[in-house]
């Protein structure tokens, strides 16, 4: 049985994050210190930061395993916002794209909690299964589908009402469940079946299954719902599957259909979807390399050392760089997609895992799941000479205890 953790790395190694005090500890003591003089003695203000309207809010939500918490931070001002009690050990958190809500999975509650992000408060608990881990959202915020590990099915919601209308059953431990953009399909990885199952969310039948992806666990779907890729940590390729488009002239793509498994790294853990769609980024967690996957030929292109331990990583709104979360070097790697090489490194706080962008991409939160905090880190500043940078540590924020998920929402108020 899948067994959520605390963080990603956990959720695929079975590994426990170390509490052990570490040496950053007083790094990040000095740094809190330094920020909280400069805002007293100063009043200094971020210069190049974006200038927003007086009704513009900004929020990151994040999920505190160890804590049944969630850290609300306020991303106009760069402050924590409050705090807010969830279910028992929070997991998966996703936001609705045309609604000011936020959706908290409570792992061993077996329940989704809803954050209305106007009050920043909870307003509603959703039922569900046994053991939930993951939540995704439809592109109109209408339905919701949640990965039950334990009782090895997919919970359909129904946003408005708040309430689940389906039940769909999947493989064994089932850890994710990825809705197509177009809404037609439904990816399900299923980690201790070593398999895939395609769903159609209409009728709530199985469409087709695959077999052979050992621990099956993250998964993407292409912008134009053509194609997903699929991670199979428990060894060292990606499954790439064609999905069903019936209006296609060409009869074999009227089917879902296996297309490649794709050789990259040992212990794939993480896929990075460039926003355009043209290629993927593998997290290799054993192999300390990232691959690349071309994703109109389906062919890797290569493999990089990027750091110890890359267990997610992120692509920036313009497709230019890659960051990836080095678990057990405390710190971002950043990859220059153009130019195809590390050109940075960023110490971060402990464990870092989960990576998020502020909505006009000139931040990147990262989760430091040991050390129990938000780094703030600036995507483009500049040195005391003058010169542009890409990537430096801005500031940290406080998290609760184990910090794994993140996301954003922004909104105007009326």
């Amino acid at each position: 049985m899948l067994k959520p953790a605390k963080n990603l790395l956990a959720l695929k190694l079975g590994e426990k994050p170390s509490d052990a005090p570490s040496p950053q500890r007083v790094q990040r003591a000095l740094l809190f210190a330094s920020l909280f003089l400069c805002g007293i003695l100063t009043a200094c203000r971020p210069h190049d930061f974006p200038q927003f309207p007086a009704n513009y809010r900004e929020y990151a939500y994040v999920t505190n395993g160890g804590s049944n918490t969630v850290t609300v931070l306020d991303l106009v001002n760069l402050r924590l916002d409050r705090v807010l009690s969830v279910g028992t050990n929070p997991t998966g958190i996703a936001a609705n794209p045309t609604r000011n809500e936020v959706y908290v999975v409570n792992t061993s509650s077996g329940t989704v909690s809803v954050i209305d992000t106007e009050k920043n408060a909870v307003v509603a608990t959703i039922p569900v299964h046994s053991r939930p881990y993951f939540i995704d959202v439809d592109a109109r915020g209408e339905r919701a589908y949640v990965a039950n590990s334990g009782s090895n099915n997919v919970s359909v919601l129904d946003l408005k009402a708040r309430r689940e209308i389906a039940a769909i059953g999947a493989g064994e431990a089932p850890g994710m469940a990825r809705i197509s953009p177009d809404g037609n399909s439904l990816i399900v990885t299923n980690r201790v079946s070593n398999s895939v199952i395609i769903l159609d969310p209409h009728s709530y039948k199985l469409r087709a299954s695959f077999n052979g992806c050992p621990a099956a666990t993250d998964a993407v779907v292409l912008p134009d719902s053509s194609k997903t890729f699929i991670a199979c940590s428990g060894g060292h390729q990606v499954m790439a599957i064609g999905l069903a488009r019936p209006t296609s002239p060409l009869a074999s793509e009227q089917s879902d259909r296996l297309l490649a498994f794709l050789d990259v790294g040992q212990t794939p853990v993480h896929l990075a979807l460039k926003p355009d769609g043209g290629e993927i980024f593998v997290s290799n967690f054993n192999s300390d390399t990232i691959s690349e996957i071309a994703t109109s030929t389906n062919e890797v292109g290569g493999a990089y050392l990027i750091g110890a331990h890359p267990v997610r990583s992120i692509v920036s709104p313009d497709n230019s760089t890659l960051w990836v979360s080095n678990f057990n070097a405390d710190a971002i790697g950043v990859y220059s997609i153009e130019d195809g090489k590390r050109v940075n490194t960023i110490p971060v706080g402990s464990g870092p895992d989960a990576l998020a962008f502020s909505s006009e991409g000139h931040l990147l939160l990262v989760a430091d799941t040991r050390s129990g905090d938000i780094s703030v880190v600036r995507v483009i500043s500049r040195t005391p000479s003058g010169t542009t940078r890409t990537g430096a540590l801005f500031t940290m924020l406080p998290a609760g205890k184990q910090p794994n998920a993140i996301v954003v929402k922004a909104f105007r108020i009326r």
